[in-house]
């Protein structure tokens, strides 16, 4: 956004009791993304009861990361069934009967959808659908929208309240508990790279394979290749046993004591340990990068502007962008070695 829109703005300033978040649904990469979206929005509206509303899907809100949501958040909705089905538009019944909220924000810009939730009763609603044609709060025109997800979604904000002052804070509170437990498992002494190749959407992945040439490739320069795995990726786990003999898999092969801290949380402390990671663009990804990795995101035909992870030191490795396809495996191998060797050389681990 440019100096001259951040002067302008809000357009309209509101202090609401009840505030109205519509998503369509949240996985774990999206969830980490917004949550500073959400912390902000508590930082503006510190008196409201904010409510988040997945309408079409589950939101990891609910779920996976519940305890720090519930730090912005006072009620979390999920799989609402608002905006699911077309026939919505046949109605002119709020899709929420009985509540009523002072403050609407629609975070997704399809037509459908932001009619069926304008039925809800409210006192001001915002969206960006349509070029705002929804919205009963117009951005200036020499407003220039943030390409990246969560800057969309504060421009939003910036129409109806000023921006905070002062530092937020880290939204992701890591404990000294999980970062002992990080150390446990990754002891000083030794340089480690993060390695994860999962993600939910399969069209994003790197070949496994190439992942374990990199791994055989850093144990080959004396590094100590780390896998992070979900507990979704149990087939990839034997796999790297036989194929990288001298991987470690932190979250799999723990004898420790502490076995409830696990989670998002230990992998941002056992980020916090790394001199490099690289990653498909995924929910682990984004970890990495919260927890502190120097990150080496994979990309195939996704706009890394939008969504590329929050990271103090990224390097991007598109497909189409760099290597003309949207086929991860056109991304040499070279690409990433190179990448991860420039880290190892530049950045510190945050923690060692």
């Amino acid at each position: 956004m440019s100096e001259q829109t951040k002067t302008i703005l809000p357009v309209v300033q509101v202090q609401p009791k009840s505030v109205l978040v519509y998503s369509c649904e949240e996985v774990i990469g999206d969830g980490i993304m917004k949550l500073a979206f959400a912390q902000d929005l508590r930082r503006r509206f510190p008196e409201a009861k904010i409510t988040w509303l997945a309408g079409v899907g589950k939101t990891v809100y609910a779920s996976l990361l519940r305890p720090i949501a519930e730090r912005f958040l006072d009620e979390i909705i999920e799989e609402a069934g608002i905006g699911d089905k077309t026939l919505q538009l046949l109605t002119k019944w709020s899709p929420m009967p009985g509540r009523s909220f002072d403050l609407i924000i629609d975070t997704q810009r399809l037509v459908a959808r932001t009619i069926i939730l304008k039925r809800i009763p409210h006192k001001l609603f915002v969206s960006g659908t349509a070029n705002f044609l929804f919205s009963e709060v117009k951005p200036p025109k020499s407003m220039v929208e943030s390409p990246a997800l969560i800057g969309g979604l504060i421009d939003l904000l910036n129409l109806v309240s000023s921006a905070p002052e002062g530092e937020a804070g880290a939204v992701f509170e890591i404990s000294e508990q999980h970062h002992a437990v990080a150390k446990s498992l990754l002891p000083d002494g030794s340089v480690y790279i993060g390695i994860a190749p999962g993600a939910g959407d399969r069209r994003k992945l790197w070949p496994l394979e190439r992942y374990f040439e990199l791994a055989r490739c850093q144990l080959g320069k004396g590094r100590v290749p780390v896998f992070l795995l979900g507990p979704d990726e149990l087939e990839i786990v034997e796999e790297v046993r036989q194929q990288v003999p001298g991987a470690l898999l932190p979250e799999w092969d723990r004898i420790d004591d502490n076995r409830s801290v696990k989670g998002p949380l230990l992998v941002m402390a056992l980020a916090a340990r790394l001199s490099a990671a690289i990653s498909n663009n995924s929910g682990t990804g984004h970890m990495l990068a919260v927890g502190g990795a120097p990150l080496v995101s994979i990309f195939t035909q996704h706009d890394p502007e939008k969504y590329g992870a929050q990271a103090r030191a990224l390097k991007i490795l598109h497909a189409a962008r760099d290597f003309g396809s949207e086929d991860a495996a056109e991304i040499p191998l070279l690409a990433a070695i190179d990448a991860i060797d420039q880290f190892v050389k530049t950045e510190t681990p945050l923690r060692s």
